[in-house]
């Protein structure tokens, strides 16, 4: 019974951190739009999640110590992951970006098969050719080369790659705290957004004190919400379901990231969009089959 409390929870946590993520470009474009463009914005945000969350990992510094490093690896290969997805938010439209990194589902069970040596149902097998045909249909749709077009669109797939493996990672190795795990998270995010973000555009000059203060507001106010609290909850709850699952159910980011897009930023998909965008979903619903039917024959073992 309270196997299946923590579940539920940690369901609940997931769920509703996916739907908080959907909205996340929205202070990303927003400081893009007012003086950091490029990964800069993303830089800013990472590292005032840093420092918040730095007198936190300070009074558990004695985990860090004893963690697995496979672990403390997982998560910062998360963080990662986490800021190619934010930078690509500046360079793709919204929906694209997170319907390319919620292909996490086929790179997760593609892993926990072939590198983890765990068990494959045939829905899983469907879940990836279907996620894969979507994959194809969206990107194609404009009768191009399915591939990603723009640098926004890569980091976007690439990021999802990344998070499968920083996931099946932590999984398997982490029991670092939530708060340290959220702290090493934004190290790893801080990181991978500093070595980007020359490459992408030069730094940004002539900002005003006011401008400034402004942005600095956004950005820890950002940081902290996003990922800090979110982060460190987020963290809480992935060790606790399948990796798989953790990107099925984050896929309440897809529908509030799409919507809000097209109400804020007039983002529309054309039909072949959404029907590939359509597909990739599916692929989610099939992948997430076969853990729910196994939920009771585990609840009966208990």
């Amino acid at each position: 019974m309270m196997n299946e409390r923590v579940t539920l929870l940690a369901t609940a946590i997931v769920v509703f951190t996916g739907a908080l993520w959907g909205l996340y470009w929205l202070p990303v474009r927003s400081l893009a739009e007012t003086g950091l463009p490029g990964a800069w914005g993303t830089v800013a945000i990472t590292t005032a999640a840093v420092l918040l969350l730095s007198p936190l990992a300070f009074m558990r510094r004695r985990q860090f110590a004893r963690s697995n490093r496979v672990a403390l690896a997982s998560i910062a290969l998360g963080g990662a992951a986490f800021a190619l997805y934010s930078i690509g938010f500046v360079y793709g439209r919204v929906a694209i970006i997170i319907l390319l990194y919620f292909l996490t589902p086929v790179w997760s069970t593609l892993i926990g098969r072939y590198v983890m040596g765990w068990h494959t149902s045939r829905l899983r097998v469907l879940a990836i050719l279907v996620g894969l045909a979507g994959l194809s249909v969206m990107l194609g749709a404009d009768g191009d080369l399915p591939v990603p077009q723009g640098v926004g669109e890569w980091m976007a797939l690439i990021a999802g790659i990344l998070w499968s493996v920083a996931t099946t990672g932590m999984r398997a190795k982490s029991d670092l705290e939530p708060v340290a795990a959220a702290f090493v998270f934004a190290i790893g995010a801080t990181v991978s957004a500093l070595l980007l973000a020359p490459f992408l555009e030069l730094w940004p000059g002539g900002i005003s004190g006011e401008g400034l203060a402004a942005l600095l507001g956004l950005a820890f106010a950002t940081g902290g919400i996003w990922w800090g609290l979110s982060v460190a909850s987020l963290m809480w709850a992935t060790v606790r379901l399948e990796p798989a699952r953790v990107g099925i159910l984050l896929m309440t980011e897809v529908v509030v990231g799409a919507g809000s897009a097209a109400v804020f930023a007039a983002e529309h998909l054309d039909p072949l969009e959404i029907a590939g965008g359509a597909l990739v979903l599916c692929a989610g619903v099939l992948e997430v089959w076969p853990a729910r039917r196994a939920a009771p024959e585990q609840s009966g073992r208990d």
